[in-house]
């Protein structure tokens, strides 16, 4: 059997693998200078979370909130809107995440129905697509759950239980 920790020392994120005989491996991941697209954040005591995007007034990124607190899930979380992803953060957690381009899209919103995004989307590109996510935060479909291998947009509470491993 092997445990699998994520520890961060003064100088790199590290990677611990503890095997049942006690032996250790340790894998440097990304030196002291953490990208803001990772979903891993230094708290005190060298506690790491998964990273939670909300918009604070959507009724259902209040329940997930609430979800996650009561099943004791630490995480840093970030207003979708005020600190919108990034192209970049976009490709990567679409690739993680193993789903369409078009799931991460809040086809609910008024945004969406205001740019006519259902006829429009289509025909774009997918780089067309991935900038157009990037300019609103209100486009994204949320909450949007970003894991160390995973992410899931949308609340479900069947693919987060599945996804943080409860």
């Amino acid at each position: 059997m092997v445990s699998e920790f994520i520890i961060f020392n003064e100088e790199h994120l590290v990677k611990e693998k503890r095997r049942k005989d006690g032996t250790r491996n340790e894998n440097v991941i990304e030196s002291k200078e953490l990208k803001r697209s990772e979903n891993i954040r230094k708290k005190k005591g060298g506690i790491f979370m998964v990273l939670f995007l909300e918009y604070p007034k959507c009724s259902t990124c209040k329940k997930a909130k609430k979800w996650l607190e009561e099943h004791q899930v630490n995480y840093d979380d970030r207003h979708i809107v005020e600190d919108n992803p990034t192209v970049e953060e976009l490709k990567d957690w679409i690739g993680r995440s193993g789903l369409p381009l078009r799931r991460f899209f809040n086809t609910s919103g008024m945004k969406y129905r205001e740019l006519q995004l259902k006829d429009r989307l289509p025909k774009m590109s997918e780089e067309e697509q991935l900038e157009l996510l990037a300019t609103d935060g209100m486009l994204v479909k949320r909450p949007l759950l970003v894991l160390e291998d995973r992410v899931i947009p949308g609340f479900k509470e069947k693919e987060w239980l599945e996804g943080l491993g409860l």
